[in-house]
């Protein structure tokens, strides 16, 4: 009796695998495991992200300073940027004047312009009380004849100007030969116009250190971050301008040296 229900056990069985064998087979995907994300894993990916994104835009600007450009109406009861970017401009112009005025070396009736001469009625520029002309690359000749009152002090206003002249007296006239220009004379301008040029960028330091302090004095009025950033517009205004300086110096030397 046993061994018979044995025997059914065994054909259900039988009948039951081959069933399973037969039937055709679902194949599903192959689960994917992806890490769970916490939130202290999340916080850590978006530090990465802005990690990566500050070195990538600083590699980028890398050598290029960002630059300020604050409008002067925004800040007028703070300081006024268009005055002191007058001022600075005002340096610039000194210094080219001064270039003209101390290491002029051409033979041209433009080089004896800015003589000044000291009258009894006042001073006057040479060119308005004479008329200069060139007579040859070494001589200039400055005709007094309409006002021969002033022969007298233009020859005084020419001998002591700082371009070592020996001018020569013939009634109205002034002669006033130009002496040659010598390598040593042109070092000794070259050395001059460094000079000026370091005197022109004293006085933007002045005029940059001048308006800072103008700006501090309103801390108590203005947010920090206004006052840090009108102190670089000031610093990049002075920084341009001390390299429009240099441009003239390197200009100037080229011409004097040659």
């Amino acid at each position: 009796m046993a061994l018979s229900h044995v025997g059914f056990l065994r054909l259900l069985l039988g009948r039951s695998l081959v069933q399973r064998l037969s039937s055709p087979r679902v194949l599903t995907p192959a689960r994917v495991m992806t890490p769970h994300l916490t939130h202290q894993n999340t916080h850590l990916a978006a530090t990465c992200a802005r990690f990566y994104a500050t070195k990538k835009a600083k590699a980028k600007a890398k050598g290029q300073p960002a630059k300020v450009n604050i409008n002067s109406a925004l800040v007028g009861d703070i300081i006024d940027l268009d005055e002191v970017k007058g001022d600075m401009a005002a340096v610039l112009s000194t210094l080219r004047d001064d270039f003209t005025r101390s290491l002029s070396i051409r033979s041209s009736p433009g080089a004896l312009d800015h003589i000044v001469v000291t009258t009894a009625d006042g001073k006057f520029p040479l060119n308005q009380l004479g008329q200069v002309s060139m007579k040859s690359p070494q001589l200039i000749v400055v005709n007094m004849t309409s006002f021969p009152e002033a022969t007298v002090a233009a020859t005084r206003a020419l001998r002591e100007s700082s371009m070592k002249l020996n001018p020569e007296v013939d009634g109205t006239i002034i002669k006033v030969p130009i002496p040659k220009v010598t390598r040593e004379h042109r070092e000794n301008l070259g050395k001059l116009a460094k000079q000026l040029s370091n005197k022109a960028k004293d006085s933007l330091r002045r005029v940059r250190s001048n308006a800072v302090t103008q700006v501090k004095k309103a801390k108590e009025d203005h947010s920090e971050d206004t006052i840090r950033l009108l102190e670089k517009q000031l610093q990049q205004m002075a920084d341009n301008m001390a390299a429009d300086i240099d441009k003239q110096l390197a200009a100037k030397t080229k011409e004097i040296l040659g």
